[in-house]
């Protein structure tokens, strides 16, 4: 009966050092590392098609600019004052938002 007592006693020593079934801490930082991963491919995926919009956009930017120049040319002021009310407009609406605990 002592050694199953003192087997016992031990047992129930070392169950508080046991590992945790599962490591929650390595599991995350195993996520976070594929998580990565997949941005560094789906970044290196999109690299071609930006690179050949930014080779169009460039050959084309001459004539875009004076294409722009004499329809834009009186409604200059009447955009920055639309775009600054857009931009006031929507910041305010996300620092009123309600946010949820």
């Amino acid at each position: 009966m002592t050694a199953d007592r003192q087997e016992a006693r031990l047992r129930a020593a070392f169950a508080a050092d046991e590992p945790p079934a599962r490591d929650y801490v390595f599991t995350a930082e195993v996520m976070q590392r594929v998580a990565r991963r997949r941005l560094q491919i789906s970044l290196l995926m999109l690299a071609p098609p930006m690179l050949a919009a930014m080779a169009v956009l460039w050959s084309v930017a001459p004539t875009v600019e004076t294409v722009a120049a004499d329809l834009m040319g009186g409604l200059a002021p009447a955009i920055a004052v639309t775009t600054a009310t857009l931009f006031l407009t929507l910041a305010g609406l996300r620092l009123l938002r309600p946010r949820s605990a």
